[in-house]
Formats: C-alpha cells, sequence, structure tokens
C-alpha cells in the first residue's frame, strides 16, 4: 500500500514535459524492436537477461560464491559480451543503421505497387517451378541488407515477370546468386547470401535453400526459393521454412508479409487477376487435368 502511495505521489509531481518523454521513448522502443528482432540478436537478449536474473535470485537466496561469480560476469560482461557476440553486433548495427528514418513513422510503398510486385513474382514463379528453373528471391523490409547488397550486381529495374525468369535462366551469368527487391524494384542479382547452420533443416535441403533460411534468419527479409531438382517453391521468413508451395498459396503468403493491411478478399486486386491467368494457362496447357 505504501508503494502505490509513492506511485500516486510521483505522478503527481511529474510535468507535462516527462509525459512528452515518456511517450517518445516508448514510440522509439516500439519501433525499434522489430528492427532488431532476428533469431541471433534474441538469443544474445535471452542471455543477459538469464544473467541478470540469475544474479538477483541467488543474491536474494545467499548463495554468495555463485552471486560472487555472477558479479564479476557482469563487472566484466561489457568486454566479454562484444568480444563473443561482435559478428551479431556488427550486423544488428548494420541493420539499423540501413533502416530508412521514413519507415520509423510507418511510411511504406504504396499497397498498389506492391501488389503489382507479388503479382509479377507468382507468375515468374509458376513458371521457373513447372521449368524446374532455380531462383533466389529476396524481399527486403524494414532492413536495407546494404552488405549483401553490394555483393551483387546493381540492377534498378522494374519488377516483371519476364526481367526475373531472365535473370534466373540457366545460362545467365546472375542465376545462382540471389535477387534483391527493395523499395519495389529489382536493386541487385547475383548476391550472396549467409547459409543457416540450423540443424532443423532437412538434409536433402541444398544451398540455396539453406541461403534462402539463412537471410531470414539474419535480417527480416522474405525469401523466395524455387528449387532446381523439382520445381517446388518455398518461402523463407523468421528462420522458418514454407514448402511446397501452390502459386495461390505463395500469392497469399506474399500479401500477408509484405502487405499485411490489405484485405485477402479483394477479388479485383492485381494478384487476384495473375492468379486467375494462371489458372486458365494451366487448364489450357492441360496442368489442370487429372
Amino acid at each position: 500500500m505504501e508503494n502505490l502511495q509513492e506511485f500516486f505521489a510521483t505522478l503527481q509531481k511529474m510535468q507535462w514535459s516527462d509525459y512528452l518523454d515518456i511517450i517518445v521513448v516508448a514510440f522509439l522502443v516500439y519501433k525499434m524492436l522489430p528492427l532488431i528482432r532476428t533469431p541471433n540478436i534474441m538469443r544474445i537478449a535471452r542471455t543477459v537477461i538469464v544473467v541478470i536474473l540469475m544474479t538477483w535470485i541467488t543474491d536474494e537466496m545467499n548463495l554468495h560464491t555463485i552471486n560472487w561469480i555472477l558479479d564479476q560476469v557482469l563487472a566484466i560482461g561489457l568486454l566479454a559480451f562484444v568480444v563473443l557476440f561482435q559478428p551479431e553486433l556488427r550486423r544488428m548495427l548494420d541493420h539499423i543503421g540501413n533502416v530508412k528514418i521514413g519507415s520509423l513513422f510507418g511510411s511504406s510503398k504504396p499497397m498498389q505497387e506492391m501488389e503489382h510486385v507479388i503479382a509479377q513474382t507468382v507468375m515468374a514463379c509458376d513458371v521457373m517451378s513447372r521449368e524446374k528453373v532455380g531462383a533466389l528471391i529476396v524481399f527486403c523490409r524494414d532492413q536495407r541488407l546494404d552488405e549483401y547488397f553490394k555483393t551483387g550486381t546493381q540492377i534498378d529495374g522494374q519488377v516483371s515477370e519476364q526481367l526475373l525468369r531472365n535473370i534466373f535462366f540457366k545460362n545467365s551469368p546472375l542465376h545462382d546468386g540471389a535477387m534483391i527487391i527493395r523499395d519495389g524494384r529489382v536493386a541487385a542479382a547475383g548476391c550472396v547470401l549467409p547459409l543457416s547452420d540450423s540443424h532443423r533443416l532437412s538434409a536433402d535441403l541444398g544451398t540455396r535453400h539453406r541461403a534462402g533460411v539463412g537471410m531470414s534468419e539474419a535480417s527480416d527479409a522474405v525469401v523466395v526459393i524455387v528449387s532446381e531438382e523439382n520445381g517446388t517453391i518455398s518461402v523463407a521468413s523468421g528462420g522458418m521454412l514454407k514448402r511446397h508451395l501452390a502459386p495461390q498459396t505463395l500469392e497469399k503468403l506474399l500479401r500477408n508479409e509484405l502487405c499485411p493491411d490489405a484485405g485477402m478478399e479483394n477479388e479485383g486486386s492485381a494478384a487476384a487477376q495473375v492468379l486467375k491467368k494462371i489458372t486458365k494457362k494451366k487448364e489450357d496447357d492441360g496442368y489442370g487435368k487429372k
């Protein structure tokens, strides 16, 4: 009861600038958390929280030896933290530095433009899947991915079915690398992505799939993978891989990830029209027949 009274007394002493300070800090934290919410960085955060929590518990339980060890860990923890997690910290700082200021305030590409990008991607992936042409397409979101963008060839072209298929054509010099789509345009192709070392991935997955999952682990990007061996379409997001996707499922998944505010019931959208064309093309070619 006494603590509650002290709390209300503190509130009465606060000025308007204190409330503004709290609101601004809360807003920045709310906007920055998604930018650093990658698996590696989350593991770092969990490690720090566990050490602090154990230090508090051992102090309360009078476990003096363990508490002393943990105190020493915290005392030199900053230096050890930088040494042990240097790659993750560098990647996190790169991600924060590459974020566009406008994304902190909710600005994004027009919904209609993103639907066109998704529609063209779905059409290209459907054709490449049937022709068993391998593809690796990275969709940037809040993180700009400049460190990976620089490993490829800059293109800055409009997203179209023909461009995507030409880049991933088997004889194309850029077909083995990844394509990065940023700000609704094909920013670069032939890019090198980090490989995932996750033991949860199936042993039959090749380098292309591991690169897609690795990219989704290291960033907030959404990655579309088309298998060169069997033509299956997969999507990697947040370190998770969804395999054996139909074009309709791919379209819905991309819209959920890239256009979360868009209504799925909009049959007049560009993506919906593309799916109708895909279905009609399959029926004309005999793919829809049993």
